[in-house]
């Protein structure tokens, strides 16, 4: 088995997928991994806020506090769990966070907006895989009040800056069923200082693009409509997004970062098990849930594929 497979964060525990708030809780609490594929994706996402920096990075000036505190956090957490390639120095306000993978530096006094040149969460964004986003915590609700996205999977940034936490998830099927997007809000809502929870989120995408933004569904939709019997184990992949949401403790907002994982079919069916869960939870998925994953155009040719490498691999269910 590759060790691709090995480190993909496989996201079904249960043979049959439901909604539900599966958080577990992080000791230590962290918001970011570094992969294998650190530079890969790094300068990926570089070239996207150059290409699309509008569409890529966009706050609200109610914000600013969060993101150095964002920005300090995260700067801290790479320098004490990746100290072989990060560090960060600090004399009084003054801040000298390096990043040794990229042979970079950023220099800047703390809350200062004037020894930066771009916005804190923007900053720090450029050094780690993940998406980051900040959801504001007021006495009415969560609201998105900066985010860096690069790795949308089919939601724009720039149409739900300043939107509140239920109206975000809206377009979800099923989502207000039994209350429960309030029982996910309270649970955020009670997260504590310093404390991180992480769940996993998936979906199914059409070739390895992690950038597949609402704007651009256009270009990479039509992919759907490719998908053979022939292809389906080489284009279709298993979109994996493993959301960690921690408490900042100085403005009590939430950092919420996103980490994509993508894994093809071809890779996937290494895993026998990972392979017998997929299949039963792609069968029973609704026709509404099917669509919003993005599975509904080539929902077929994916069991036929699925079926069929199980009983090559002799594997009974």
């Amino acid at each position: 088995m590759s060790v691709k497979v090995e480190q993909f964060p496989f996201p079904f525990t249960e043979d049959r997928y439901a909604y539900s708030n599966n958080s577990s809780l992080l000791k230590p609490a962290r918001s970011i991994t570094i992969t294998d594929h650190y530079l890969k994706e790094i300068q990926l996402k570089r070239e996207l806020l150059q290409a699309n920096h509008k569409r890529c990075f966009r706050s609200l000036p109610i914000s600013l506090e969060s993101q150095w505190e964002a920005m300090r956090r995260i700067f801290a957490e790479l320098a004490q769990s990746e100290s072989e390639h990060f560090s960060l120095e600090k004399r009084g306000n003054e801040y000298r966070f390096q990043n040794h993978l990229l042979g970079e530096e950023e220099r800047f006094t703390y809350r200062d907006s004037s020894s930066i040149e771009l916005q804190p969460l923007d900053i720090a964004g450029r050094h780690v895989q993940e998406d980051l986003i900040i959801m504001g915590d007021r006495h009415d609700g969560l609201f998105l009040e900066a985010g860096q996205l690069c790795f949308p999977s089919n939601w724009s940034l720039t149409f739900v800056l300043g939107m509140e936490f239920k109206s975000i998830h809206t377009p979800v099927p099923g989502i207000d069923q039994n209350d429960f997007i309030s029982k996910v809000e309270r649970f955020i809502s009670r997260i504590r200082l310093n404390e991180a929870w992480e769940r996993k989120n998936w979906s199914m995408t059409i070739s390895n693009m992690l950038d597949t933004p609402l704007e651009t569904y256009a270009n990479w939709g039509k992919l759907r409509l490719k998908v053979t019997d022939k292809n389906v184990g080489e284009m279709v992949h298993l979109r994996v997004e493993v959301q960690r949401l921690l408490r900042l403790p100085m403005t009590n907002d939430i950092l919420f970062s996103i980490h994509t994982y993508l894994l093809s079919l071809n890779d996937l069916i290494q895993n026998d098990l990972w392979l017998k869960r997929l299949y039963t939870t792609i069968q029973f998925l609704s026709d509404d849930i099917a669509e919003y994953k993005g599975i509904a155009l080539y929902k077929n040719e994916l069991i036929q594929f699925l079926e069929k490498t199980l009983n090559e691999k002799g594997l009974s269910l």
